[in-house]
């Protein structure tokens, strides 16, 4: 009666184990994100399976002297070999992990010399080699492994992220330096106006048609423009420099072409929000940080359960019991244990409530990421679509402010209309100028931050 109680209940134990051993063998699986279709809601664009990240970097950017400086980039950039460095650290620990199925081996060879009471020494030695093997009933293997190939996948989208993220920033750079020149160039001409405009005042201070306060004011405006151009000067040594070290190159000049060479695609598109999923490394990342945390919670709840190892020993021995024999003879030994958790001073059940924690947690950051990658793609197709609607304006205002320069120049020549009303035509023509430049870089950079943020570049 008392046997087959016994029976029932180690049959039920071994049921409710192998049940939620199950559970424990479970494969990741990516959790429902209802936001994922509402992402580009602001979007103008039409949404296709097309995307402007579909694009290699070298198609996008096609400035040669551009793609010289992305390739040396990813050759020699500090950030990104230690990325590479990470991904061959993780691919160690993943094969670290595959091994643990099978059994270790040990070399341990023993030996002693015994003399009682000065007798004769008797000498003992066993040379064997043992082995170690644990059973993966539980599941506690199985999701070390997989979690070490979710540390792998993190540390291959972390290389990725770091790579899009230096492709991003070189090309920025580089078209940042590209409109600094040609802001440099047009502050030249506005130093050239103002100081045609001082002399022309000085002239008319003479003939008493101006005061020193005009005259003043003139030099002071003046003066403004050579400082602001010895700014821009600086800021372009400067970012010169910058951009140097995140090539991995001591500062140098950086050689380069025009703003106005510049060729970029009339339309972009974002294709859907389900392939920012794939495409944008930091997600996967945040993804794989999640899978992680789930195998992590896997094992917790393993811990729970028994572990059996089997081990053995085999090989030659001198000592045979009490006796010491010559020649050896052979040494076989087999054996197994099982340790089951009993009291652990609930370290255990602490374990699994954090690995549960950690992995809501890391789920919360992978929805966030997603919400955050939305985001930029809006923001970069919003200053995209501003700024090539204020290049219109601009271009526009360009030819109405350059025809007044002809006319106030026709008016100076046939009529009384003083210089400075022409000066005046200019300055306000070179400003114009400026502000076409700046907004030209806007859409530059917008076109850059949405490669970017739908996940192109590597």
């Amino acid at each position: 009666m008392f046997m087959n109680r016994m029976k029932k209940i180690v049959i039920c134990l071994f049921l409710s184990a192998m049940m939620v051993g199950c559970r424990i063998y479970r494969v990741y699986e990516r959790p429902e994100m209802p936001v994922t279709d509402s992402l580009y809601q602001r979007v103008e664009t039409p949404l296709d399976t097309n995307s402007l990240a579909s694009l290699s970097w070298k198609e996008l950017f096609t400035d040669t002297y551009l793609q010289q400086l992305i390739e040396e980039g990813i050759k020699n950039n500090t950030d990104l070999n230690i990325a590479r460095l990470r991904v061959e650290e993780a691919e160690a620990l993943l094969k670290a992990s595959k091994l643990a199925y099978v059994p270790s081996f040990s070399f341990s060879p023993q030996g002693s010399v015994t003399s009682i009471d000065g007798n004769k020494a008797s000498k003992t030695y066993k040379l064997a080699v043992s082995a170690e093997w644990e059973l993966d009933i539980f599941g506690k293997l199985t999701n070390a492994k997989r979690g070490a190939e979710a540390v792998l996948e993190q540390s291959e989208a972390y290389r990725q992220a770091v790579q899009t993220q230096l492709i991003a920033t070189i090309a920025n750079s580089y078209y940042t330096l590209l409109m600094l020149d040609q802001q440099v160039d047009i502050s030249r001409r506005t130093a050239e106006n103002w100081a045609e405009n001082l002399r022309a005042m000085k002239a008319l201070k003479k003939a008493g048609q101006a005061t020193e306060m005009a005259v003043a004011q003139t030099e002071a405006s003046k003066l403004s423009v050579d400082a602001s151009l010895s700014s821009l000067q600086q800021q372009v040594t400067e970012l010169e420099n910058t951009l140097s070290s995140l090539l991995g190159t001591a500062p140098r000049a950086i050689v380069r072409s025009t703003l106005e060479d510049q060729v970029f695609p009339e339309t972009l598109s974002t294709g859907i929000p389900l392939q920012l999923l794939q495409r944008r490394p930091d997600i996967r990342q945040s993804e794989a940080v999640l899978a992680e945390a789930y195998y992590i919670t896997n094992q917790a709840r393993a811990a729970f359960y028994p572990s059996i190892t089997l081990s053995g020993s085999a090989g030659w021995t001198n000592s045979a019991g009490a006796a010491i024999v010559n020649p050896v003879q052979w040494l076989l030994s087999a054996g197994g244990s099982l340790m089951q958790p009993l009291f652990n001073r609930g370290q255990n059940i602490a374990n699994l409530k954090v690995a549960k924690a950690q992995q809501e947690e890391a789920l919360l950051s992978f929805r966030q990421s997603l919400l955050d990658a939305g985001t930029e793609v809006n923001n970069a197709l919003v200053q995209w679509q501003g700024a090539r609607d204020r290049l219109k304006i601009d271009e526009q205002q360009i030819v109405s402010l350059s025809s007044a320069v002809r006319s106030s120049e026709l008016l100076m020549r046939h009529s009384s209309q003083n210089y400075l009303e022409v000066l005046t035509a200019r300055q306000t023509l070179l400003q114009a100028e400026l502000t076409a430049v700046s907004d030209r870089f806007d859409e530059i950079q917008g076109v850059i931050n949405l490669y970017h943020a739908l996940g192109g570049g590597y």
